[in-house]
């Protein structure tokens, strides 16, 4: 076992990796195994592509597929060429991508050709793309040639990062590569990930949680990736049993729906030693049944929870020997280089420190507003920190809503019926209401009547707090980082 590795920028990690890693798995895709001596070859072959194509010095490479071991290659081959990488979510329609090619002017965008067995060449091509398209597979899998560096310093932009658009347009995050190397390597130490760990990559490497805490982790630490084009809880639970997987990050959505599996005792789920999940808001119970140990719960020697956004990737973090409370009850401590604080008056979270964005692409009004003349970025988050630092996130200040005068949070709503058995995933939002200005309304996944929800709730929550309304649904509408995305809930009616 190596201690992690020391370049700042990603073209010298690869090359780093290589040497400290050559003949160890970087990445395991079904019957394909790529060493890291392997991967740096075909991140090499693949940076000449881009080269060839024109792709140099800032560039932006638009990159639009699910998680592979060529999606990967790809990705790290535009810093090696000396380009900007701009991955977008692999489930876009061909608008949305070119919406995002236009706003960056990207000089290319590399394609996964037929996920889902869509046509999505055709479709930027109707969308009117006039940037160059190639598809992943010509880029991964590049004839060898001769091979010139693009250069890459630690203050260049190494990539931008869409935020997920939950409450107007998307915003592109900017960061250097100092930033996105260093906070891998500050949640790599925290976590404790080995050279031998085997690391099942459910989070889409479109998405910082897994870019940056995957991919780049991996280059850091020299352990295996073993990526996830789509999750499916039946084969996430061979692939752990098979491989003996040990880590497994991911948003709560993942673990409940393991916890939920009706043949989850049909397999050996006992290799993971390390889960690592994070959302504005985690059920505390959930926490507690991913430690439990099996067959009531998935038995995880170390679960971690953690506070990061797409501006600020890693902000707060527990650290390994904390106390079950506190892993189950907060999201940790600031990592180091970060600080947090709550705001008075609103309760908001502001952090500062060196993982917090460059600003937003070509959008300085909406930079200004989010990071303060002193650096403190506003996170939208309402919080309370305990004696010894650790963060709690109580809501989002635009979930808040005011019944009959208090304030409702809707998180706080939420974790308690999440202890009612029958409610498998709840949202709370607040409603017009003519006589109290607004409601709850819960919108609840899982058997448990309505009237023994609003009774549960009665039991344990002051009346202003209690719903007046049940809505029973088959799922809630998430992204692919698993927020719920309540604008749909409040749209739907």
């Amino acid at each position: 076992m190596l201690g992690l590795l020391t370049a700042s920028t990603l073209p010298d990690l690869v090359r780093e990796a290589a040497a400290a890693h050559a003949d160890a798995p970087a990445y395991v895709e079904g019957d394909r195994t790529t060493t890291y001596a392997e991967l740096h070859r075909l991140v090499e072959s693949a940076s000449m592509a881009y080269v060839t194509r024109g792709v140099c010095c800032g560039d932006k490479v638009v990159l639009w597929g699910p998680n592979s071991t060529d999606w990967a290659v790809a990705a790290l081959a535009v810093s090696y060429a000396g380009g900007v990488l701009v991955p977008v979510n692999s489930r876009y329609v061909g608008a949305e991508v070119a919406d995002v090619v236009e706003r960056t002017g990207a000089a290319m965008v590399v394609v996964h050709d037929g996920f889902l067995g869509r046509d999505q060449v055709g479709e930027l091509a109707a969308a009117g793309v006039t940037a160059e398209v190639v598809t992943l597979a010509s880029i991964a899998h590049a004839t060898p040639q001769p091979w010139q560096h693009g250069g890459a310093r630690p203050d260049d932009v190494a990539d931008i990062l869409f935020t997920s658009g939950t409450t107007g347009r998307s915003k592109g995050a900017m960061s250097a590569h100092r930033q996105t190397v260093g906070v891998a390597r500050t949640w790599a130490e925290l976590g404790g990930v080995r050279s031998e760990d085997r690391y099942l990559v459910l989070n889409p490497f479109f998405h910082s949680f897994g870019y940056k805490i995957g991919i780049v982790v991996g280059l850091l630490t020299g352990c295996a990736l073993y990526p996830a084009a789509t999750f499916d809880v039946t084969a996430t639970m061979e692939l752990v049993d098979r491989e003996r997987i040990t880590v497994l990050p991911g948003a709560p959505t993942i673990y409940q729906s393991l916890l939920a599996a009706p043949d989850r005792a049909s397999y050996d789920l006992s290799s993971l030693r390390l889960a690592v999940t994070g959302a504005a808001v985690v059920p505390q119970v959930l926490i507690e049944r991913m430690r439990d140990a099996a067959p009531e719960g998935l038995g995880v020697d170390q679960v971690v929870t953690a506070f990061g956004m797409t501006e600020a990737v890693v902000v707060t973090m527990c650290r390994d020997g904390d106390p079950a409370e506190t892993v189950a009850g907060t999201c940790g401590r600031a990592v180091p280089g970060m600080e947090v604080r709550i705001e008075a008056g609103t309760g908001e979270l502001l952090v500062r420190g060196e993982h917090v964005m460059l600003g937003y692409l070509d959008d300085p009004e909406a930079t200004a507003a989010a990071v303060d003349a002193d650096g403190w970025l506003h996170t939208g988050d309402v919080g309370t920190l305990d004696e010894q630092g650790n963060l709690r996130i109580t809501d989002r200040l635009k979930d808040m809503y005011i019944s009959g005068g208090f304030n409702v949070y809707p998180a706080e709503v939420e974790q308690a019926l999440l202890r009612l058995d029958g409610v498998d995933d709840v949202a709370v939002v607040g409603v017009p209401d003519e006589r109290m200005g607004e409601v709850g309304r819960a919108y609840v996944v899982g058997a448990a009547p309505a009237d023994e929800v609003v009774a549960f709730a009665r039991e344990r929550l002051a009346g202003f707090k209690v719903p007046r309304q049940v809505v029973h649904v088959d799922t809630l509408p998430r992204n692919l980082s698993g927020k719920v995305l309540k604008n749909e809930l409040r749209d739907g009616g």
